[in-house]
C-alpha cells in the first residue's frame, strides 16, 4: 500500500485511500481496517509487551493457562482502541481524498498541509499534555496496585491501556496519517520512535528531541512547498 497516484503539486497519494476496480466501498474498508490493524499491531507490540508484563505482575491468584487467557483479553482491548481509530480516519481520509481529486487547488495545497500538520505533531510532543499521557503509558509497564482476575475487569483493563496509548501516540499517528499511511519505511521509524519514548531511561527527553526534529522536517516541507527553498 505505499504507492498511489501522482497528484497536481508534485505528490503522492496513498492507495490506502482509494477504491480498486471492482471493490465495493465496504470492501475497500474492510481492507482498510486490515491492514491498519496488522501495521497498528507491529508499531505497538514492542510497546505493548511490557504494558502485559506489568498486567501479569499486578493479577495473582490464577494458574498460567488463565493468566494467558486474561492476557490476550487485555491485548484485545488494546488494540480494539486502535481499531476505532482507524475507523473514523478512514471515512476522513476517503473524504479528503476525494477532495484532493476532484479539485486540483486542493491537490496542490497539500504539501503545505501536510508540512502544518507536521508542525502540530512536533508541537505536541513538546506539552506537559504529551509528558503526562506518556508517564502513564510508562506507569503501566510496572506491576501495578493488584487486578482482579476476571475477564471484564481485563477487557476493561486492556481499553485503558489503549486508550491512554493512542493519546500518548497522536502526534505520531497524525505524522502517520499525513505524510503516508501504510508507507512500511515511516511505520518503521514512527514504531521506533515509540518505542524509544516508553523504554529509554529519559523519556521526556527524547519526546522533546523527536518533536524538534519533526518541527524541522516540518519547516524544511513548508519552505519547499512555498517554493522558498528547493529540493
Amino acid at each position: 500500500m505505499s504507492g498511489g497516484m501522482v497528484m497536481p503539486g508534485g505528490w503522492t497519494m496513498s492507495m490506502a485511500w482509494m477504491r480498486m476496480p471492482g471493490q465495493t466501498w465496504l470492501d475497500a474498508a474492510a481492507a482498510f481496517m486490515g491492514m491498519w490493524m496488522v501495521m497498528m499491531v507491529a508499531m505497538m507490540l514492542p510497546s505493548l509487551v511490557p504494558m502485559l508484563t506489568g498486567y501479569r505482575g499486578s493479577v495473582a491468584g490464577v494458574g498460567t493457562a488463565r493468566l494467558d487467557a486474561l492476557t490476550t483479553l487485555v491485548g484485545g482491548g488494546y488494540f480494539a482502541i486502535w481499531a476505532v481509530f482507524g475507523a473514523a480516519a478512514y471515512p476522513v481520509g476517503i473524504a479528503v481524498g476525494a477532495a484532493e481529486m476532484r479539485w486540483p487547488a486542493v491537490a496542490r495545497f497539500v504539501p503545505v498541509a501536510t508540512g502544518l500538520v507536521l508542525l502540530l505533531a512536533g508541537g505536541v510532543q513538546l506539552t506537559a499534555w504529551k509528558a503526562r499521557h506518556l508517564g502513564h503509558c510508562r506507569a503501566a509497564c510496572g506491576c501495578g496496585p493488584r487486578l482482579s482476575p476476571d475477564a471484564p475487569s481485563a477487557w476493561r483493563h486492556g481499553l485503558h491501556l489503549g486508550a491512554q496509548c493512542s493519546l500518548c501516540c497522536s502526534g505520531f499517528i497524525l505524522i502517520l496519517l499525513a505524510t503516508g499511511v501504510m508507507d512500511l519505511r515511516i511505520m518503521t521509524v514512527m514504531a521506533g520512535a515509540i518505542t524509544a519514548e516508553r523504554l529509554a531511561p529519559w523519556p521526556d527527553r527524547v519526546a522533546r528531541v523527536a518533536g524538534v526534529v519533526v518541527i524541522v522536517i516540518a519547516v524544511f516541507v513548508i519552505a519547499r512547498s512555498l517554493g522558498v527553498i528547493s529540493g
